[in-house]
């Protein structure tokens, strides 16, 4: 555990303001033309996996909506099985938070009437309209859009209904599948981050339309930090041409109010990823990207989605400041981190923490397939993870743990080649050597 040491707030509050100034001509391009454009209403992107006691996030949302006797609309749409009945343990936690919560009947299952005629039924899409939230549960995020979205893929009349809530001051909230389909392109049924770094992503298979309520600038992946998805957001992201991602941890939360202003709540974290300065390497057939900068949101921490200035949560503006570049930096750790499978569960958020506190100015991590790896080589990936004159972090204890806020930790992708067996038991191994020396001496 880290000794912690009070800093006077003022002087932990200037780095922000420094990066504040070092984005102050982008800031100034934000006209208040764009002001009145935004949305007046709310977002609230879960990551999936969120917890029906912890009160914070239904509380919320709740309040997103309008308070007690917000009326919330309910989509099971993405869900399997039994979507509807499903939802009851929802709709009770919604409404215990003071919500009027009921479900919106446009489901692929459980349901009597086709999913087509729910979206385009008058009475139905009224009483969505007429609400102050949406709420899209978790599942498959292609049954979502393939509900909303009609067959020249233009907004259905619930979708429009959708957006009213939305542009009037209302909040639209969705875990998982729901936070998918936040952005304007999202992955769907997409395989595991390894297969997406080796094979790419296109529009059509692995890519597809999202409905669009974010930014177009900014992408959204959910399950991030457990299964290491960023790095198929940041084939995605590539892709399609979008610099900035959000990557929202398990049972976490970005709340967006006004379609800029975001902050974390939850029990975890965000990732912010950032591509409009990366060069990819026109030779090699695989993936490869330079320059990718990674910034870590922890809860309570808010970011301006237009300029990216980042605001540390009080508790750690009050506590430790990490900055490389100053003179009286006194990192914890002091040993070369080297992972593995950064694709691991919570690999990635854990380095950056580590590195922004350490001796070492940089890591490696590896991801690959080892049961490839027998005796013939195997394909992989190198990320080498390096502190740049821009890095900078904060660290507290205050919510009973160790977090970390991490700033433009700057990343590099390139192809490897793991050159036979990872490893070999002792036995094998001293077998092995024990042959070679017999016949040596024959």
């Amino acid at each position: 555990m880290r000794v912690t040491i009070a800093w006077f707030c003022l002087l932990a509050f200037l780095p922000v303001v420094d990066a504040a100034d070092s984005r102050a001509e982008e800031t100034a391009r934000t006209t208040v033309a764009d002001d009145a454009d935004a949305p007046k209403g709310s977002l609230v992107i879960i990551g999936g996996s969120e917890r029906f006691r912890d009160r914070e996030l239904w509380d919320t949302i709740v309040e997103l909506a309008g308070g007690d006797g917000a009326k919330i609309a309910v989509f099971p749409t993405a869900a399997s099985g039994q979507p509807i009945k499903s939802c009851a343990k929802l709709v009770q936690t919604l409404n215990r938070a003071g919500a009027e919560a009921f479900v919106v009947p446009v489901s692929w299952n459980e349901v009597d009437r086709d999913v087509k005629d729910a979206v385009f039924d008058p009475e139905l899409v009224d009483r969505v309209r007429a609400a102050t939230g949406v709420y899209f549960v978790g599942g498959a995020q292609g049954r979502i859009v393939d509900a909303l979205l009609d067959d020249d893929r233009e907004r259905t009349p619930m979708l429009d209904a959708i957006w009213d809530v939305y542009r009037r001051g209302g909040v639209i909230a969705g875990t998982s599948a729901g936070a998918a389909i936040m952005s304007h392109v999202m992955f769907r049924d997409a395989p595991p981050p390894l297969k997406i770094l080796q094979n790419g992503v296109s529009m059509g298979e692995e890519l597809d339309d999202g409905l669009g309520f974010l930014d177009k600038r900014w992408f959204v992946e959910q399950h991030c930090l457990v299964r290491g998805r960023f790095a198929r957001a940041l084939v995605a992201m590539h892709s399609q041409g979008i610099p900035f991602g959000i990557g929202v941890d398990e049972n976490t939360a970005l709340v967006v109010k006004r379609g800029y202003e975001a902050s974390v709540i939850g029990y975890k974290g965000v990732l912010i990823m950032d591509i409009s300065q990366a060069e990819r390497d026109p030779s090699m057939d695989s993936f490869a990207l330079k320059n990718v900068k990674l910034s870590y949101l922890d809860r309570g921490d808010s970011i301006d989605l237009r300029t990216r200035v980042v605001t540390p949560a009080e508790e750690k503006l009050d506590d430790i400041l990490l900055d490389p570049n100053a003179d009286d930096y006194d990192p914890y750790f002091d040993h070369r981190m080297f992972y593995t499978d950064i694709l691991g569960n919570a690999a990635v958020a854990d380095l950056l923490g580590r590195l922004i506190d350490n001796q070492e100015p940089e890591a490696i991590g590896l991801a690959f397939s080892g049961l490839d790896a027998k005796n013939q080589p195997s394909d992989g990936f190198e990320f080498r993870f390096y502190r740049g004159p821009d890095s900078k972090g904060w660290y507290t204890e205050e919510f009973g743990g160790e977090d970390y806020t991490v700033l433009d930790i700057h990343l590099d992708i390139r192809p490897i080649r793991i050159a036979g067996p990872l490893y070999e038991h002792r036995i094998a191994a001293e077998e092995k050597r024990r042959e070679t020396t017999e016949s040596t001496e024959e």
